[in-house]
């Protein structure tokens, strides 16, 4: 045979596929273990995040007992709540010079406010003036009309909010949040939407306390109609306004004003318009989703949410979105300002109209602010 026929006889190389059945078993044996090493890793951390999850699910107690909260759907941001940035048009006063000035009076031009360290302050030509410090004793006089102390018709009042004075200055309409609690735990409140809020009315001569609503889940902002024959109770967590007559045919009587709010409600003050400015630092964003929303009918989730996370740690979710509404007499929208990041207005608290700009409070942030109307 020659090397030629030789060659010929040749059969060419095929390459070859390697499959489980033609393995070594030497690989077949490595490649089983790697997997068996990487499964039992992975159980294994598993294990180890969820033991612990389950374990804190089971043993750690939920600060908070919610009941399911059924709202409609939030109104559309379309129209008169066209969402804009005119909120962001405001500057800022006295930055880092208050803590949470979240309510604003005034007499004249001189401006009065309180803060989150407990303190009253007087803001006149730039500068800022405590007047009053509660928790250490006042720095100036200072006259007791109420003590939170004082049970009202067999409960104290743990979280006294907002108020709103008749001219004549004898009768102060008030709102006490919660019973329950204070107001370092406002998130716990709403998320719990505890109905032990009430509307109360305090008589400066004859020294009488009444109760004038009750079983109300989180009133805030009050504020007495321009004839003063209704007040106003903004019920934050359910998100509307409520009305309770105090004098004319409909004296003692109570309704709901507005319903349905694109926010959750703060305080509630009077507009050169007639109507009401209400403040709201979070939305019920539609179109949009909006996370209070969502828990609200999810009691169980709220409870599992609080056994795990502060109430810190949950703000960093809610949005920072700032709303100031104006509402007409009657209650409908008329128009809306927004900062829908918070750039500038942030946790709004309370629109206080004077001299042609609102003045802008809040419950956070280390400033006021003020817009030109």
């Amino acid at each position: 045979m020659t090397e030629a026929d030789g060659l010929r006889q040749r059969r060419p190389l095929r390459p070859q596929v390697v499959t489980d059945d033609n393995r070594t078993p030497e690989a077949k044996g490595g490649s089983s273990f790697s997997g068996r090493v990487f499964r039992a890793t992975f159980l294994m951390l598993a294990a180890f995040l969820t033991i612990p999850l389950l374990g804190a699910l089971v043993l750690l107690d939920s600060p908070i007992e919610p009941e399911p909260l059924s709202f409609k759907e939030p109104p559309l941001f379309l129209g008169v709540l066209q969402p804009n940035t005119k909120l962001q048009q405001a500057e800022r006063l006295f930055e880092n010079q208050l803590v949470g000035p979240e309510s604003i009076a005034n007499i004249g031009d001189v401006m009065f406010t309180g803060t989150a360290d407990g303190r009253v302050v007087k803001l006149e030509n730039g500068e800022v003036e405590t007047i009053a410090r509660f928790g250490s004793g006042p720095c100036s006089e200072v006259k007791l009309l109420l003590s939170s102390e004082t049970p009202i018709e067999g409960r104290k009042m743990s979280f006294m909010n907002d108020l709103t004075v008749t001219r004549d200055g004898r009768k102060i309409y008030f709102t006490d949040s919660s019973s329950k609690w204070q107001r370092r735990d406002y998130l716990l409140l709403l998320m719990e939407g505890t109905d032990d809020g009430r509307l109360l009315e305090y008589d400066t001569q004859t020294k009488e306390v009444k109760v004038l609503l009750d079983h109300l889940r989180f009133p805030n902002g009050v504020q007495l109609s321009p004839a003063e024959d209704f007040v106003l109770v903004a019920e934050l967590a359910m998100v509307r306004i409520r009305r309770f007559y105090v004098s004319g045919l409909m004296k003692g009587g109570a309704d709901v004003f507005v319903e349905n709010l694109p926010g959750f409600p703060d305080n509630i003050r009077a507009s050169t318009s007639g109507g009401y400015w209400v403040s709201m630092a979070a939305i019920r964003a539609n179109p949009g989703f909006s996370m209070l929303d969502f828990l609200s009918e999810r009691p169980f989730l709220k409870k599992v949410i609080f056994k795990l996370f502060s109430q810190e740690t949950v703000m960093k979710f809610v949005p920072r979105y700032s709303l100031v509404l104006e509402l007409s007499d009657s209650g409908a929208f008329q128009r809306s300002l927004h900062d829908p990041e918070g750039q500038v207005v942030t946790y709004v608290s309370e629109a206080h109209e004077h001299s042609g700009h609102l003045y802008l409070g809040s419950f956070r942030a280390p400033y006021l602010c003020r817009l030109r109307l």
